[in-house]
C-alpha cells in the first residue's frame, strides 16, 4: 500500500527508496529550474520531476517578461529605478495584502538574478518596456517574447551539469521520517496525464529536502471555483492543462498553511477569439496597452487607464456587458508605429484574431463602433499626449504615443484566468510553514506560484518571472546548504 502525505511518520529503516539524491525539485518552470541549478551550484545532487510529458509548464508559454529594478538597460536609457520603488508598486497593486518581507526578497534579487539568467544564455531585447501598474519602465523581455527563452537555456544547463530530469513523474505524496522531517516523495513514474492510475509507484529519497515548484491551479476548474465561484468553465485560462491543485493539496495534508487562495488573477490582454494565451496577449502587452487605447464598441470611448495594474484593467473590462449580462467585447487598437515591435502581429492577422483597417471609418465599420465618437476619442487622446496628461483616466504618459495615421490594428478583448496569487506560506528561507505552529515543516521548501502572499490581491505584469527565478534560487540555496537535513540516508 503506498504511503501518503497524511500517513503517520515512519521510521527511516522501514522505508525502501528506489533512488536517493540530496535535493528533489517538483516542477520544471522558472522556479523549479532556478532552484535546481542553484542547488547544483551549491554542490548538491539534484533531481527534477514533472508530471507532464514536456518540461517547463506555464513558464514555457509565459511571455518571457521580467521586471528588474536597476537593470543595465534602464541605466542605458536614463531610467532611474530602485528596489524601494518596485516594492511600492507591487504593494499598491497588491492592495497592501502582500507579504512584505518576501516581497523585498524578490525585488532585491531581480537585478542579480537577471544577470544570472544572462550567464546561462538567456537573451533579452535591447529595450526596456513599461507594463501596466509599474510606475516606470522596468520590464525586460526575451528575444523570443516567450518564457521558452528562459526555460530552454536552464534545462540545457541542468542536463549539462548532471541534474536528473524526469518527466511523466507525478508526485503522489511525501515520505517523512519518525521525527516528521520530509525525507522523500512517492512518485508515479511513466504517468500519462491525466490518466491517474498510469505508471508505477517508486520512492525517491531526499537527503536535504524537497522543493515544491508546482505552480498554480488556474486550469483546475472545480478547485478554482471553490475559491472564486464566478470563475466557471465559461471563463478560459491561459494556463497549460497541468495547472491543477493536487500538489498544493498534498502540501496542505502535511499541515502547510494555505493563504490567499481566493486571489486569482485574470489576464486583461487576452482575446475571446482564440484559446489559451494565444497571439493577442503578446500583441496587447507590447503594442495596444503601451501605444494604443481600448474603447467600448457601443460608445467608441475609453473607459479605463490602459496602464493600470492587471486587476484594475480586468475588472473594468468585465463590466462591459449587455442587458442580459452577456459580454460586450471592448476593442483595443493601435497603428503601425505602435505595433512595430509586436512579434505575434502576423500570426494574429493570419488567424483573424487581429484585424487591420486602413482608416478609422473602416475600423469603426469592422466592429460596429460609432465612427464619429471613435474619431472624437482619438482626437482627445492625441490632445492628452500633447499636454502630457490624461485628464480622463490619469494614465502615465512617459511613453504615450499619438494615434494620427493608419493603418490600424485592433483586437477584441476579454480576460482569462491567468495566475494564482495564493499558495502555501513560506518564510524568507523558502521553508513551508505549518498552519498551526507557524514553524517550518522540516525538509519542505516551496517557490514561485506554489507559494502565496508575495503579490497580495494582484500580481503586476512581469513579476512572475522575477518571483519564480528569485525565490527558486533562494529555495535551492537554502535547501542545498541545510545542515540539519537527513544526511545519513543511505
Amino acid at each position: 500500500m503506498p504511503l501518503s502525505a497524511n500517513a503517520a511518520c515512519m521510521p527511516q529503516e522501514k522505508v525502501k527508496f528506489d533512488e536517493i539524491v540530496d535535493v528533489i525539485v517538483v516542477g520544471s518552470g522558472f522556479a523549479g529550474m532556478s532552484a535546481a541549478l542553484q542547488a547544483k551550484e551549491a554542490g548538491a545532487s539534484v533531481m527534477v520531476i514533472d508530471k507532464m510529458p514536456v518540461f517547463g509548464g506555464n513558464s514555457t508559454i509565459n511571455g518571457g517578461a521580467m521586471a528588474v529594478a536597476g537593470s543595465p538597460l534602464q541605466k542605458k536609457e536614463g531610467i532611474e529605478d530602485s528596489v524601494d520603488t518596485m516594492v511600492a508598486d507591487m504593494l499598491e497593486a497588491g492592495r497592501g495584502m502582500n507579504d512584505v518581507e518576501m516581497l523585498k526578497l524578490v525585488c532585491n534579487g531581480t537585478a542579480e538574478s537577471c544577470e544570472w539568467l544572462t550567464n546561462y544564455g538567456v537573451q533579452w531585447k535591447p529595450f526596456v518596456q513599461h507594463f501596466g501598474g509599474h510606475s516606470i519602465p522596468r520590464v525586460l523581455q526575451t528575444v523570443q517574447s516567450s518564457g521558452a527563452g528562459i526555460i530552454r537555456p536552464l534545462i540545457s544547463a541542468a542536463k549539462k551539469h548532471g541534474i536528473a530530469m524526469r518527466n511523466q513523474a507525478k508526485l503522489e505524496g511525501f515520505i517523512k521520517d519518525d521525527t516528521g522531517r520530509v525525507i522523500g516523495v512517492e512518485v508515479r513514474e511513466g504517468y500519462y496525464f491525466p490518466k491517474e492510475r498510469t505508471g508505477k509507484m517508486v520512492n525517491i529519497g531526499a537527503r536535504k529536502g524537497v522543493i515544491m515548484a508546482t505552480g498554480g491551479f488556474g486550469r483546475d476548474i472545480e478547485y478554482r471555483q471553490m475559491q472564486q465561484p464566478k470563475l466557471t468553465s465559461e471563463l478560459d485560462s491561459t494556463n497549460h492543462a497541468g495547472a491543477t491543485s493536487e500538489a498544493l493539496k498534498q502540501m496542505m495534508l502535511l499541515g502547510a498553511n494555505p493563504i490567499h487562495l481566493d486571489q486569482i488573477q485574470l489576464g486583461p490582454w487576452a482575446s475571446p477569439d482564440e484559446k489559451g494565451f494565444g497571439t493577442a496577449s503578446q500583441f496587447n502587452t507590447i503594442a495596444t496597452y503601451p501605444s494604443g487605447i481600448v474603447v467600448d464598441v457601443r460608445t467608441g470611448e475609453r473607459f479605463f487607464n490602459e496602464l493600470a495594474d492587471r486587476k484594475a484593467r480586468a475588472d473594468a473590462i468585465m463590466t462591459r456587458r449587455d442587458a442580459d449580462g452577456q459580454p460586450v467585447y471592448p476593442i483595443g487598437f493601435t497603428n503601425a508605429e505602435g505595433a512595430k515591435n509586436a512579434q505575434t502581429l502576423d500570426w494574429g492577422l493570419k488567424y483573424k484574431v487581429i484585424q487591420k483597417a486602413n482608416n478609422l471609418d473602416e475600423l469603426a465599420e469592422l466592429y460596429g463602433i460609432p465612427a464619429a465618437a471613435l474619431k472624437a476619442q482619438v482626437a482627445r487622446w492625441n490632445d492628452a499626449v500633447t499636454q502630457g496628461k490624461d485628464n480622463e483616466f490619469n494614465r502615465p504618459m512617459q511613453k504615450a504615443m499619438k494615434l494620427e495615421q493608419g493603418p490600424w490594428y485592433a483586437v477584441r478583448m476579454w480576460p482569462k484566468v491567468h495566475y494564482c496569487m495564493g499558495g502555501v506560506k513560506v518564510n524568507t528561507a523558502s521553508e513551508v510553514l505549518h498552519l498551526v505552529s507557524n514553524k517550518p515543516i522540516p525538509g519542505l521548501y516551496a517557490a514561485g506560484e506554489a507559494t502565496g502572499g508575495i503579490h497580495g490581491a494582484s500580481r503586476l505584469g512581469a513579476c512572475a518571472v522575477a518571483e519564480g527565478v528569485v525565490t527558486g534560487r533562494n529555495a535551492g540555496s537554502h535547501c542545498a546548504n541545510n545542515q540539519a537535513a537527513s544526511l545519513h540516508l543511505a
